[in-house]
């Protein structure tokens, strides 16, 4: 099994992270904050990776530190979840379509970290979340996970629909590229020989 688990513990947040790779989509998460919950178990769920994530942060401050930690947190587990990467797909997309809204996202597992964001939202906050920190929550994960990943919202006017319909496109898009390719047969997919460098 490709799993890795993070426990770290701050004076802004205390963490609890597990994933595992080769999962059926099975979570447990808590981060404190109702809407974030939702948009990770989404990932989980369309992703097939099995994850829990438990964290206890300062909301009493802002919903900043928990957001972020948690998408660190993920992204660092998922990386040692993939060990050296070899016979991994690497590459994944997706088309995410939710009534009137249509994203797209694009990852590369390259270990070089790059983050492209076109999407944005009409409203200050979903439930009690503010949305401008779902950018840095994918900026966060981009980092530690070692992702290229492009988001582009397309169109849409729901706000609930623009946030769901980007979390299950990059849950598409994780899927396609954590997967293990048989033809691959365990090389690493780079002309390098190595991801990241």
């Amino acid at each position: 099994m490709r799993s890795a688990r993070i426990e770290r513990k701050t004076h802004e947040t205390a963490i609890f992270v597990e994933v595992n790779l080769d999962g059926t989509g099975q979570f447990d998460v808590s981060t404190g904050i109702g809407f974030l919950d939702h948009m990770v178990e989404q990932f989980s769920r369309h992703s097939l990776i099995d994850l829990t994530c438990r964290i206890k942060g300062d909301l009493h401050v802002d919903q900043h530190h928990t957001t972020e930690d948690c998408a660190l947190a993920i992204g660092q587990a998922i990386v040692q979840a993939l060990g050296d990467k070899g016979g991994i797909v690497r590459y994944g997309h997706a088309y995410s379509p939710m009534d009137e809204t249509l994203s797209r996202v694009a990852v590369d597992i390259s270990g070089r970290p790059f983050f492209v964001w076109k999407a944005g939202f009409t409203q200050a906050r979903l439930g009690e979340m503010d949305t401008e920190l779902f950018e840095h929550w994918f900026h966060s994960i981009a980092q530690t996970a070692g992702l290229t990943l492009h988001i582009e919202l397309l169109y849409g006017a729901n706000n609930h629909h623009i946030c769901e319909s980007i979390y299950k496109g990059f849950a598409r898009a994780m899927r396609s590229a954590v997967e293990i390719d048989p033809r691959k047969q365990g090389a690493i997919p780079s002309t390098k020989g190595v991801l990241g460098g």
